[in-house]
């Protein structure tokens, strides 16, 4: 009996792998492959566009070969883009922008995001009256856009002598971060039982002794989530930095642009490309490093509402 059943066996097997590779490659699997492929591409070729330029001299770049590989590997366009690069007569480099982003975006992003916290904690377990108003007036201000109101803005820091200035600067980004953040963070808490608040309530805990004993520890998915919006944010900002910083507190980004748009001699493309890159260096270490902080953050709820 054992010999009669082998061969029915090993050729019912058969069909089944036939049908699983058929099914590993179908035309709709082969479809989203190459739909994933083209879009990997598309993004990708301009980076590689920047990179192979940012270490070619200028010698191969003005040969017009756009994709070739370098043939005279050079890391000096980096150095001068870093060190030595001209914005108008001023000859620095982009690390001058660096620092003074640095300085923009961590006070910004930690007042922002303490703010937006304290805020979603009152909203979703305190409910102040009122609260209903209030947040429907932040969820208003994270729809508008902010070039609506960067002239009264203008005139609101001038009158308290805070334009073009490093807190002046600060305090736009915390006021224009603070009806997401306050949207994130109280959708957030609103996933929290109520009966954990109320139990801290009866053992006697008030606003501040619930908010940092209970919800402050509990809040680390979604502070990542938040700084990372914010830090985003905020470095990649060019108008507010270019209208509210001042001349001395520019950021990278409109560092960068000056760089590129000099009109004081030639356009040296690898060192535009080599500071270009640099200027985008913190955001895609911030989404490298936290990126599955960011995924449990919007699991979490951190979209949710």
């Amino acid at each position: 009996m054992s010999t009669t059943l082998e061969p029915s066996a090993h050729s019912s097997r058969q069909p089944r792998q036939r049908h699983a590779r058929k099914k590993r490659f179908s035309p709709s699997r082969l479809g989203i492959y190459g739909f994933l492929i083209i879009a990997a591409l598309f993004f990708l070729l301009p980076l590689y566009v920047m990179l192979v330029t940012s270490v070619k001299p200028m010698d191969e770049i003005r040969l017009g070969n756009l994709l070739a590989l370098p043939a005279h590997l050079t890391l000096q366009p980096w150095s001068d883009a870093w060190q030595s690069a001209c914005t108008g007569l001023d000859c620095n480099g982009i690390r001058v922008g660096f620092w003074n982003s640095v300085r923009i975006v961590v006070p910004s992003t930690v007042f922002s995001i303490v703010i937006g916290a304290i805020n979603g904690y009152a909203l979703s377990f305190w409910r102040p009256r009122g609260a209903g108003l209030f947040f429907a007036v932040l969820l208003l201000g994270a729809f508008i856009p902010y070039q609506v109101m960067i002239y009264p803005m203008v005139r609101v820091l001038a009158s308290v002598h805070l334009f073009s200035s490093l807190p002046g600067i600060v305090i736009i980004h915390t006021i224009f971060g603070m009806p997401v953040m306050t949207l994130l963070f109280r959708n957030y808490y609103a996933g929290i039982p109520l009966e954990l608040f109320k139990a801290a309530r009866i053992d006697g805990g008030g606003f501040w002794r619930i908010f940092f004993q209970l919800m402050l520890p509990m809040s680390l998915p979604i502070i990542v989530v938040a700084m990372i919006l914010q830090v985003t944010n905020i470095w990649n900002d060019y108008l507010l930095g270019l209208v509210f910083a001042g001349t001395r507190n520019l950021p990278m980004t409109v560092q960068l642009n000056n760089i590129i748009n000099t009109t004081t001699g030639e356009k040296i493309y690898n060192v535009n490309m080599a500071a270009t890159i640099l200027t985008s260096v913190v955001p895609l270490a911030v989404y490298f490093i936290s990126g599955r902080w960011f995924v449990r953050g919007i699991a979490s709820g951190a979209v949710k509402g």
